[in-house]
């Protein structure tokens, strides 16, 4: 680790306390989602902050266990019939991200747009948010770490909200309301002008009376039961906690349903991360870059540990990262810090850890959720024009109503539609003349021709009137694929039945491997193209040109 992490320590300490806190339950809930041991959860939070934080160049990404491969891992222990045999495809994983890594695939994670990864943020912001609520009414049917909109007890985000009025715990809503309370004033300019407060973090703040107040509420209607706090496996003693890690069964290497659930593993973990990279990038104040594909080899590292140790697989994970950059964390040193008190907590003070209400926690999440949706983002991006806020709010909702990979998938498709769409139509200057007697026209090409003008290109031809002449440039063209050499051949042939005359300028200094022999007669010379060019007697009718 660099030496310079250090000087930031002031900020980091806090900011990994903070993560650590927010983290411990989703490692848990994660877990649980996943049909996996508890403590695997546990495991997959310790080497994501210290041993993917140790090789990673992200300077404030948290990598631990993710949501989005829950329902993989849960369908992949039934179908493999053991968690052990399932830990060797999770070294496979990892060792397919290393090559990734060193293959530079990294590169795909600069490819999706702003409008869709700020549309991602803003809509994990939004799940967050919406699925802290139940936990804060002290409804916790739906585990921790659970991002999806269909759940697995056949609820979804929305009746679960409709569900908890029926199962409010009024003892985790008292709770929830006061840290709410706490962490809101602290966020206010006021408090932070205090020294005190400027050390103190108010999440730790809303724990420690949390644990307090869980201890007071132990009869009648404020009671809160231990099934609405946190549940870290409990070891009796060393050896014992030791005990709770497994150990991959590698004959399973054999079985080829394993190398294909390794495969899946590592595109949708390596997938997941490029995301959460290009996201934590954006939030990072300092805006500093990630190298991608150095994640990728750091991911491939964590997932092997992982494997051999018995925890789940890992990705850099967007809620963990996101509470980093609220929190104030500067380096990766938060990110270990974090790592670190997991271990440490999880071997010593797990009873500790066991008496903090999930409202607590909730009313955290529900601070960091309305953080990444808030307002101010939807109204910015509105601002920025139909084709940033379009994508934008359908990665929003497609997120929201399906899950993380699908929400962005249909939000890709949208922002791909939008810039096929502005191809059509923004490469084309019109220019026409008033003469309607007029029968010279020009077509003028842009450098870059491709099929997405062949629509465009056809139009402009098919409004050439009989007995006309056309002079189609091409002198400034750089590159012209086949397709639309075709539509002006294919042109020239009809144009004899309706006694329009066809000529384009000369095509030599294209790589067209012959196709300019096919025109025959079509090309003109640069000296008549030159004549044509500057006829008064011209109609330009479409000049096809590169907006700038």
């Amino acid at each position: 680790m660099n030496k310079d992490l250090f000087k930031n320590l002031k900020s980091d300490a806090p900011a990994g306390l903070v993560v650590f806190l927010v983290a411990v339950p989703l490692c848990l809930g994660i877990a649980l989602a996943s049909g996996a041991p508890l403590f695997s959860g546990i495991i997959a939070g310790m080497v994501g902050g210290i041993i993917v934080t140790m090789f990673s160049g992200s300077s404030l990404g948290v990598s631990g266990p993710a949501a989005g491969l829950a329902v993989i891992v849960l369908a992949a222990i039934e179908d493999l019939g053991s968690f052990e045999t399932f830990l060797v495809a999770v070294i496979i994983a990892g060792i397919i991200q290393i090559v990734l890594g060193i293959v530079r695939a990294g590169i795909i994670g600069y490819y999706f747009p702003t409008s869709v990864i700020k549309g991602m943020l803003s809509a994990i912001g939004i799940i967050i948010f919406l699925k802290q609520i139940p936990h804060a009414f002290g409804y916790d049917a739906d585990p921790e770490g659970d991002l999806d909109f269909a759940q697995a007890d056949g609820e979804n985000t929305f009746t679960e909200l409709l569900n908890m009025l029926d199962f409010v715990t009024p003892g985790a809503l008292v709770i929830a309301a006061i840290s709410l309370a706490i962490l809101i004033l602290w966020e206010q300019k006021f408090m932070k002008k205090i020294k005190i407060f400027q050390i103190v973090q108010g999440p730790l703040i809303v724990v420690v009376l949390g644990i307090v107040f869980g201890n007071v509420f132990t009869e009648g209607s404020l009671a809160v039961s231990s099934e609405h706090m946190v549940s870290i496996p409990v070891a009796d003693d060393f050896s014992g906690f030791i005990g709770q890690f497994t150990l991959p069964d590698f004959s399973g290497v054999t079985n080829p349903q394993v190398w294909v659930i390794g495969i899946t593993m590592a595109i949708v973990a390596s997938l997941e991360t490029l995301l959460c990279v290009e996201a934590t990038d954006k939030l990072d104040p300092q805006k500093r870059v990630t190298p991608t594909n150095r994640e990728l080899r750091a991911q491939g590292i964590g997932n092997i540990v992982a494997g051999l140790i018995g925890g789940l697989p890992v990705t850099q994970v967007i809620v963990r990262s996101s509470a980093n950059i609220q929190s104030g964390g500067q380096t990766r040193m938060s990110a270990l810090i974090h790592g670190v008190l997991i271990f440490l907590a999880a071997m010593a003070i797990p009873n500790v850890m066991n008496m903090i209400p999930l409202a607590s926690l909730a009313a955290i999440l529900l601070v960091v959720g309305y953080k990444l949706a808030k307002p101010a983002l939807f109204i910015d991006m509105y601002k920025k024009g139909w084709l940033q806020f379009i994508p934008f709010v359908v990665t929003v909702l497609a997120i929201v109503l399906t899950d993380l990979l699908v929400g962005i998938g249909i939000g890709m498709a949208v922002a791909v539609f939008n810039i096929l769409l502005t191809n059509l139509k923004n490469p084309y200057v019109l220019k026409t003349t008033h003469d309607s007697s007029d029968k010279h026209y020009q077509i003028a090409l842009s450098e870059q021709v491709t099929f997405l003008n062949k629509a465009q290109i056809l139009r402009e031809l098919n409004r050439i009137p009989n007995d006309a002449e056309l002079y189609i440039d091409a002198s400034n063209t750089v590159f012209i694929e086949h397709d639309v050499l075709e539509i002006i051949s294919d042109f020239k042939e009809n144009a004899k039945y309706r006694n329009i005359v066809v000529k384009i300028s000369s095509l030599d200094h294209l790589e067209l491997n012959g196709f300019t022999q096919s025109l025959g007669q079509l090309v003109v010379d640069s000296g008549e193209m030159k004549e044509i060019s500057t006829s008064k007697d011209l109609k330009v009718i479409s000049t096809i040109t590169k907006t700038k």
